[in-house]
């Protein structure tokens, strides 16, 4: 060893001291600058009241080439892109509740907690309008084991359709072609009248269980059987219970001009507790983000939105099918990059409308 960079040991101590000193203090600045940065993002994030979720139909790996993600990657994806919560899909491999009893749910509330990203809701892909007795009891049961599984979430509402004919796979990318043929061919040996009164006592069995375990099931303007939002309006009524609600969504309104979004939004009103964006992204030269079905139709629903005072959750979901490149479907990535836009999308359009 070189004699000229020995010390003594009081000397080392000293020097260890100032060292020691100097990362305390660091840690502290560090610490401080880390805490206000969140404080900051927290404050960016709840300004509009309007929270901002993912829905986990995205990472299902159902519409892109590649492995579906975890539920605890869903939680590490939501907390890197910036959103503030998750909606979970109840079917496999994410919510389905065979896979789910209590204390599995426990452990993932738990695991979001300490992320600091909340599980708002469970989504049941549910159809109520079977005229096969067995298949509609069948569904009365999976819609009970989930509003189970998002009580033991603690998510504040499960997403309940009247009738949603499904997917299938072929062989690893989904379709909705096969399963809207069967829905189709079955319900031509139905009426209207019939399945709309199939469906209406399946929300009402359903509403009872919700009651019991203090969850909202929240109905989705989705086809089949509902056209817009009058129908869920009219479904509402007819059930006639404080456990079932709405769930706007912008993308799957047929009039999507300013004056029907408003009007649809202030018939709604406090009964909606639930809402969804989707599409596709890309970024503009200028650095801004530019949905698929235009940016302008969100800004006006947005606004109406505020004009109620919803202050709930609207989530990202990617459920269609997606692009082929080069005679393959696009990856994994292709879901990444656009769950990534999502959530600076919306958080642009919200600081937008409320300033």
């Amino acid at each position: 060893m070189n004699n000229g960079n020995k010390i003594n040991r009081r000397q080392f101590v000293g020097a260890a001291a100032v060292a020691t000193t100097a990362a305390l203090l660091q840690t502290d600045i560090g610490n401080s600058l880390q805490s206000a940065k969140a404080k900051q993002s927290s404050a960016e994030k709840t300004k509009s009241g309007i929270k901002v979720g993912l829905y986990s139909i995205t990472f299902l790996g159902l519409w892109y080439r590649g492995k579906e993600l975890s539920l605890k990657e869903m939680i590490e994806r939501a907390k890197k892109y910036g959103y503030d919560g998750i909606e979970i899909d109840g079917k496999r491999p994410h919510g389905n509740p065979n896979d789910w009893p209590t204390r599995r749910c426990k452990e993932l509330r738990s695991l979001a907690d300490a992320e600091g990203i909340d599980i708002y809701s469970v989504a049941a892909n549910n159809d109520f309008s079977s005229p096969i007795c067995e298949h509609w009891q069948s569904q009365i049961v999976y819609v009970r084991e989930l509003i189970r599984v998002a009580a033991d979430l603690g998510a504040r509402t499960l997403r309940v359709f009247l009738a949603w004919p499904g997917v299938t796979r072929h062989p690893q990318i989904a379709q909705y072609s096969l399963a809207r043929k069967i829905w189709d061919y079955t319900h031509t040996l139905t009426t209207d009248g019939e399945d709309w009164d199939r469906c209406r006592e399946g929300l009402i069995e359903s509403a009872r269980y919700a009651g019991d375990y203090g969850v909202i099931l929240a109905l989705q303007n989705h086809a089949p059987i509902i056209a817009d939002h009058k129908d869920v309006l009219r479904m509402i009524r007819e059930v006639d219970s404080p456990h079932l609600k709405a769930c706007l969504d912008l993308p799957i309104m047929k009039d999507k001009s300013p004056e029907n979004l408003r009007r649809a939004a202030q018939e709604v009103g406090p009964l909606q507790v639930l809402s969804h964006y989707g599409g596709e992204f890309e970024r503009a030269a200028d650095g801004s983000i530019i949905n698929n079905i235009g940016n302008e139709p969100y800004i006006h629903f947005i606004r109406a939105m505020k004009e109620i005072g919803y202050n709930g959750y609207i989530g990202y979901e990617l459920c269609h099918p997606l692009p082929v490149v080069d005679g393959k479907t696009v990856g994994i990535e292709f879901a990444e990059n656009n769950a990534q836009m999502a959530a600076e999308f919306m958080r642009g359009l919200l600081n937008s409308v409320y300033g």
